[in-house]
């Protein structure tokens, strides 16, 4: 897996970090035109949920620290206690086109002391790969992280063999950070884990990549994208 980045690197510095209000997420759905992002709720995305993981195919847990799940009564156990969390805080992805919850996401390593929040536990049913909704779920996040809640440094963490998740990191404007060797143990597995991080400082050109392709049109009467994510916010750097 080749790590990459085109834009210019960020200098070194130990300016004063003016104080500001940070807030803990939670509560708050993030509604997109695609895609909502509504705090997990067994009793409301339990059936869906159970549903899209039961049909997914095996490898869809690959890489996270559960699953898969074939029986309903372990995967409610789990859900209900992903819901009680304080950190991760978790999320279910209903997709606006079929009214279903497809898959969940999270913000945990919740610092607001140094301002630095990560997006993982992400796990995409068949329906929501690789779709509009998928990408505009994670801006809906880092949006949300930045604009909302008031950090400044937005995190995604990978197994290091998990090609497509790094792949996805870069193409959402994260910057690569480097790989901490045998970082943790998953399912009994060594994990060497991949580190991107998304600092405020690019935020604005993120931003505005992520606004270009969402918009209407860049998308044809096929539903096919005109202009690539990555090319669209390296465009916006100089």
């Amino acid at each position: 897996m080749t790590d990459h980045n085109t834009r210019t690197p960020l200098a070194l510095s130990d300016a004063p970090v003016a104080p500001a209000t940070v807030l803990r997420p939670g509560g708050q759905t993030l509604a997109g035109s695609a895609i909502a992002l509504e705090p997990l709720d067994p009793r409301r995305h339990g059936d869906d949920l159970f549903a899209v993981a039961d049909g997914a195919p095996d490898s869809l847990w690959d890489y996270l620290p559960y699953g898969p799940f074939h029986e309903r009564k372990a995967f409610d156990a789990w859900l209900n206690a992903n819901a009680a969390s304080a950190d991760p805080v978790f999320y279910a992805l209903r997709d606006r086109a079929s009214g279903k919850a497809q898959g969940m996401t999270s913000f945990l390593n919740i610092v607001p002391a140094g301002r630095s929040i990560e997006i993982g536990h992400i796990w995409f049913g068949p329906a929501l790969q690789k779709t509009r909704a998928a990408t505009q779920a994670i801006h809906l996040m880092i949006a949300h992280a930045f604009d909302d809640l008031g950090y400044r440094r937005v995190e995604w963490k990978c197994n290091a063999l998990n090609a497509p998740s790094r792949a996805a990191a870069l193409r959402f404007g994260f910057r690569y950070e480097g790989i901490f060797l045998r970082h943790m143990i998953t399912k009994g597995k060594n994990r060497d884990t991949a580190w991107y991080g998304l600092v405020i400082d690019d935020w604005p050109s993120v931003k505005a990549g992520f606004a270009a392709w969402l918009d209407d049109g860049n998308f044809g009467a096929d539903g096919r994208q005109k202009a690539r994510l990555t090319d669209l916010i390296a465009g916006e750097f100089p």
